[in-house]
């Protein structure tokens, strides 16, 4: 599986390819540099380097589409991000029509997330949130990276025109709306370029005025041609969160928890919110925040269709 990250790596800092490269999931320090990385199997991964790694996203088969996936808080490379990255990855090929060749890449976008005991969960929060802030700061160089390589002339004479799609998870919305911001402002744009195809935003623990337009999150909107949240009422993850967040004065309710806080103000031919509340506690209990994927008896989430048919069809159903 390939992956990137701006995890710091127990190796020299300076890239190399094919190098074997490992992490310390006690070291939550934010690296400046990304790391473009394959996973062979259980902490085993090499470096791939950025220009040979999207060199291999244009080679993949005809009509393969990319989604990136960013985690939430309190998740590691292992067992955590990597177990949910091949999970989402079986589920999707299973819904994929493959007779017709449509078929999506799970690539995992990990940023440094807390080690800690569950006793020191609240602590957790507060560091990965950190993490979350300076690691938008970090992908956006991605941005920038990818940016540069495909407007480079060789890329010109046959341009790379796979298409792309991102699901964020929990506090992974953080970390993708910091990315689009930082990017933003960093090259003086002024605004996105519709970039991804479907943004998917499930339990999105930021505040649920953020898309609209006066904030940080409209890049997000710019970004793709469809915006999807999944939310749910009773996600307890939110409801902690929203508390947790008055520490900083901040008393917002949660996007994951109430979706959109005025659908009104957002394009309404490009944003889409469904509420999850009739199967996030089935899915996921007794939290019921990472409800996209399957329980324990193996039941799989309505998230997953839903989420084959946009990759697939470029247009997002009204209806589960």
């Amino acid at each position: 599986m390939l992956f990137i990250t701006n995890r710091i790596p127990l190796q020299s800092a300076r890239s190399k390819v094919g190098r074997r490269i490992g992490f310390n999931y006690q070291n939550t320090d934010v690296s400046k540099w990304l790391y473009f990385c394959e996973r062979h199997g259980e902490n085993d991964y090499t470096e791939v380097t950025s220009q040979p790694f999207f060199s291999r996203l244009k080679l993949l088969q005809v009509g393969t589409q990319l989604l990136f996936y960013i985690h939430g808080f309190d998740n590691n490379m292992e067992p955590d991000i990597f177990r949910r990255a091949q999970q989402l990855q079986n589920l999707l090929d299973e819904k994929m029509d493959l007779q017709k060749k449509a078929r999506v890449l799970v690539i995992p976008l990990i940023w440094p997330c807390d080690d800690d005991s569950k006793l020191h969960i609240v602590d957790d929060y507060w560091d990965d949130q950190k993490a979350a802030d300076y690691s938008g700061i970090a992908f956006a160089r991605l941005l920038c990276k990818f940016d540069d390589w495909r407007r480079a002339g060789e890329q010109q004479t046959e341009p790379c025109l796979r298409r792309m799609n991102l699901l964020a998870h929990s506090m992974g919305n953080r970390v993708l709306v910091n990315a689009l911001q930082s990017w933003v402002e960093e090259l003086g744009l002024g605004a996105m370029p519709m970039m991804f195809r479907n943004i998917f935003m499930v339990a999105a623990d930021v505040e649920n005025h953020i898309l609209e337009p006066e904030y940080r999150g409209r890049y997000v909107l710019d970004a793709a041609k469809n915006t999807v949240v999944y939310y749910a009422s009773d996600d307890l993850a939110m409801s902690a969160s929203k508390v947790a967040n008055l520490r900083h004065i901040t008393c917002s309710r949660r996007l994951g928890m109430t979706g959109p806080e005025s659908i009104s103000k957002l394009s309404a031919k490009r944003v889409f919110e469904f509420d999850c509340d009739s199967f996030n506690n089935r899915l996921d209990p007794p939290l019921g925040h990472s409800y996209f994927l399957t329980n324990q008896s193996g039941e799989v989430s309505p998230i997953i269709s839903h989420i084959a048919e946009a990759i697939e069809t470029g247009c997002v159903s009204l209806n589960w």
